[in-house]
């Protein structure tokens, strides 16, 4: 596998976009392209002591996109970025995946611009793998669409259901719909909707699910518009991020506390393992015809070394395909919903 990194994405610069790449070239057999700013990157390369390879690639990329900019303007106004060009590296098949951890915004504005979506995708979606008391659940969206349509939500199940399947290998992953209640009564206008279509498409619908159902694992596959599911997904990594650090505080409070400690360290270690999102390295954008995975802004080696190997898994396991057939399969029935929405608000 060619992966193309975006070395100047994330917060903390070229170090740990670096450092997780060499990681991979070490442990995984894949190439690896660095994109961005040749001087730069030869730079920390030689501090390392590495030096460019046949496995070991630099695509030279003179601008930046900036974190907080607009994306779209950034995107238009910067070509010769190491997002944009490692983008163009996928659409010319030059590389099979590209890693990000920059603006999320322009990453999606890219590979809208580059790679186009896949045939009968309306709206691509950010997919977050998300640690549970179960296992692992993919929530969706998580900040590519802030409002979505009912045959948006029907899509994200059906690519949220390939990739649960070719990823975490569940046979038929069990698809949940987030709403306010377990009753197919509640719940907003979009959730009442959806639920209906849900059930035509062939997914293993579970049902309206509950914020609480998420953690626990209730289903494989969590639906949402792009707003709630950003709020949702910021909202369990700052609580959990808290609870850690209570626990902490606690513990230094009394000596008693410090050996109870210590003789737990073997439990706090691999809870803090189990939640620990680097493990999952990125987000996939599901929907564009491309590989692409998005890197929280405050990435570090290990979620750039996940990233790799989780893109070379979905290369291989040959997602893209997979949905391209199943858009296929619904797309009748995704336009037949759009066009019973669109009789219905005319008659109102």
């Amino acid at each position: 596998m060619r992966i193309a990194l975006d070395v100047h994405g994330g917060d903390f610069g070229l170090k740990p976009n670096i450092d997780g790449a060499l990681q991979a070239l070490e442990q995984l057999p894949h190439e690896i392209i660095l994109v961005g700013r040749d001087p730069e990157i030869r730079e920390e390369l030689r501090g390392r002591g590495v030096s460019p390879s046949d496995r070991l690639r630099i695509v030279h990329a003179q601008q930046i996109v900036e974190m907080g900019r607009e994306p779209v303007e950034e995107c238009r106004s910067k070509p010769d970025s190491s997002l944009m060009v490692g983008v163009e590296l996928v659409r010319d098949g030059k590389a099979d995946a590209f890693i990000s951890a920059g603006n999320s915004g322009a990453v999606m504005v890219a590979s809208l611009l580059k790679l186009k979506r896949i045939p009968g995708i309306i709206r691509p979606a950010l997919a977050a793998p998300y640690p549970t008391f179960r296992g692992t659940t993919l929530l969706l969206d998580v900040g590519a669409n802030m409002d979505s349509k009912p045959w948006h939500l029907v899509q994200f199940a059906v690519m949220g259901s390939i990739f649960m399947k070719l990823r975490f290998g569940i046979e038929n992953p069990s698809v949940g719909l987030l709403s306010i209640g377990e009753e197919e009564t509640k719940g907003n206008s979009l959730t009442i909707e959806t639920i209906p279509l849900m059930k035509s498409v062939g997914v293993n619908f579970h049902g309206p699910v509950e914020g609480g159902d998420v953690p626990s694992g209730t289903t494989d596959v969590v639906v949402t518009d792009g707003f709630a599911g950003n709020v949702a997904l910021k909202l369990s990594e700052g609580l959990a991020a808290t609870i850690f650090k209570l626990i902490r505080q606690e513990i230094h409070r009394r000596f008693t506390y410090k050996i109870g400690a210590l003789l737990m360290k073997k439990v706090f270690t691999g809870l803090r393992r189990k939640m620990d999102v680097d493990e999952y390295g990125g987000a996939p954008l599901l929907g564009v015809n491309g590989v692409v995975l998005i890197c929280h802004g405050r990435t570090n080696q290990k979620a750039i070394f996940s990233a790799v190997k989780t893109a070379s898994d979905l290369v291989g396991s040959g997602m893209l395909a997979k949905i391209k057939e199943e858009m296929s399969r619904i797309k009748d029935r995704i336009s037949g919903a759009r066009t019973a929405n669109e009789e219905a608000r005319e008659n109102i």
